[in-house]
């Protein structure tokens, strides 16, 4: 057995019994002009999260990308990174081509889609090949931009995870939102038409990890059922 296979049957085993989970919740971006980085990650459509400051010296933001459970966070005295020097930040999309076009809306110079002959490099250029992966596989096809410092994200596209590569939560976590859930749809059921619970509870949990207050998760729930319905 090569060495590649032995890593790449590793990378899908489960973590042993008994780890103490680590979550991934910032990653810290260094920038020169703290508002126009907040203007530009706003104008992608990343929640604000806060925007705190301690007289003139201080100063954190932090913004989630949507359907994100980790933020970004950047500022002023927080970090003595050289702004625009974090490279190479993935965000996951199901549609490289969709998620790129979103991006030109709103005025971001992204990429063409590309793929990596040789290997993967998160900076510069080198080894990228316009177009999507020849043969459609997850994980292959990308695009690119940065911010207006210079911190650069890949978008990578994803449609069929690695096995034990899914997103979780742990248990407590789950069976709070799930009560959450059920008191929601117990508002909502005695006016509603006749519907299964499970497709208002999917639509529901969906729009909670997606970063949704409650109310508007609800709302995002009852629009799917009305459109199940049509």
């Amino acid at each position: 057995m090569s060495s590649t296979q032995m890593h790449s049957e590793n990378a899908t085993q489960n973590p042993k019994a008994g780890m103490v989970d680590l979550k991934l919740e910032v990653v810290v971006l260094p920038v020169s002009d703290v508002d126009r980085a907040k203007r530009f990650y706003q104008r992608l459509g990343w929640r604000l999260d806060a925007d705190f400051t301690n007289g003139d010296d201080w100063r954190v933001v932090q913004l989630t990308p949507p359907g994100s459970p980790c933020s970004i966070l950047f500022g002023k005295g927080i970090t003595t990174a050289v702004p625009g020097s974090v490279q190479g930040n993935f965000l996951v999309v199901d549609d490289i081509e969709a998620a790129r076009a979103e991006l030109i809306r709103h005025d971001v110079d992204a990429s063409e889609v590309f793929h990596f002959a040789g290997g993967l490099h998160v900076d510069g250029t080198k080894g990228r090949v316009p177009g999507p992966d020849p043969e459609g596989h997850s994980y292959r096809s990308w695009a690119s931009f940065s911010d207006p410092d210079g911190n650069s994200w890949l978008l990578q596209e994803i449609k069929t995870r690695l096995p034990g590569r899914g997103l979780s939560m742990d248990v407590a976590t789950l069976t709070e939102l799930l009560r959450e859930t059920e008191k929601r749809h117990g508002e909502y059921e005695p006016t509603a038409p006749k519907h299964h619970w499970s497709g208002w509870y999917a639509a529901y949990i969906v729009a909670r990890e997606q970063g949704r207050t409650p109310d508007e998760a609800a709302k995002d729930a009852a629009l799917h059922m009305e459109g199940t319905r049509r």
